[in-house]
């Protein structure tokens, strides 16, 4: 039976109905901090909308306010740190190291390039020194189709810092763990995960001898700057059109909004970064913000969707974790 709904429902509220009634999320065990939209890229698939003229950024009573939640709920056992280019952050490095000094697992969503940028040649050999888990956009594993989405020289300044990562110990006996991200170059789903990862493992060992430990597919989501493109290109109703059609009922256990809360840089609270994205706060009875974080009450709360959502629901779904069925 489908269940009763207080808001009128999307098209994708109605199709989560008839496979698992309302989309709750479980207890958090992610704290996802959105440190600022500033990057020094401005990348066409961008969901952040981020880019160097951006001037967004955490202030500090933000910053300690998702520290101490993180040393108040011994629940959350990991600190995800994202932006942006999170690396820009005038107090990342010091979330990183207070986040490893409560024993949290670090995750770090590095865009390689920063480290070609003034004062950031080291990020390697610091990533190492803390045992952060390098998460790092790789759109594929040519040229061509890296530098089509993520600009000119893209794709060769990766490589360099993929071989800085290397070279720091990463991705080569699974302690210090580099997850490559790969979503499409266009209005398509992602191939298989197991097959892309399989290889691009075999051509960057081959062609440029890196190595990493897993690959992630993620779908493009039908916002912000993908959006405006798809709009420009006349696709956005034909591409909304194929994530729905594709909507498999399996991905639900393991939405990424299930297990984790998203911090903005302004300390609002979110089910996920593409909820942040699209200003959509958490439901109106729970917390709105950092400073009234109540782990208890954000356990079993009711997700907010769209129809985005499509884009974690199809084929193998989406996450920040890759594929989920």
């Amino acid at each position: 039976m489908r269940a009763a709904l207080t808001r009128p429902a999307s098209r994708f509220a109605l199709r989560v109905a008839d496979a698992m009634g309302e989309l709750r999320a479980a207890a958090p065990t992610t704290l996802q901090v959105n440190v600022g939209k500033r990057c020094n890229q401005a990348c066409r698939h961008c969901h952040v909308d981020a880019s160097p003229t951006r001037t967004e950024v955490m202030p500090d009573e933000v910053v300690e306010a998702c520290l101490d939640v993180l040393r108040r709920n011994p629940e959350l056992d990991t600190l995800d740190i994202t932006g942006g280019a999170p690396e820009l952050h005038p107090r990342f490095r010091e979330m990183v190291a207070r986040g490893r000094a409560m024993g949290r697992k670090v995750m770090v969503r590095h865009n390689l390039t920063i480290q070609q940028e003034p004062g950031f040649a080291d990020l390697p050999a610091f990533f190492a020194g803390q045992g952060v888990e390098v998460v790092s956009s790789l759109p594929h594993y040519t040229e061509e189709a890296t530098d089509r989405q993520r600009g000119r020289g893209v794709f060769a300044r990766s490589i360099e810092a993929l071989r800085a990562l290397n070279a720091a110990g990463y991705g080569r006996d699974g302690v210090l763990v580099l997850s490559l991200v790969s979503n499409p170059v266009g209005a398509f789903l992602p191939p298989p995960q197991a097959d892309l990862e399989r290889d691009t493992r075999a051509w960057l060992l081959s062609h440029h001898g890196i190595v990493f430990d897993r690959l992630f597919t993620i779908t493009n989501m039908p916002i912000a700057r993908f959006a405006a493109w798809l709009e420009r290109a006349g696709n956005y109703d034909a591409y909304m059109a194929r994530l729905e059609a594709a909507f498999n009922p399996a991905t639900l256990p393991g939405l990424m909004c299930r297990g984790l809360v998203s911090v903005g840089y302004d300390g609002r609270l979110y089910d996920c970064d593409f909820n942040q994205m699209l200003e959509l706060g958490l439901e109106s009875d729970r917390a709105a913000t950092i400073h009234e974080f109540d782990l208890h009450r954000l356990a079993g709360r009711r997700v907010r969707t769209g129809e985005h959502c499509f884009g974690c629901t199809a084929g193998a779904g989406s996450s920040c974790g890759g594929a989920l069925a």
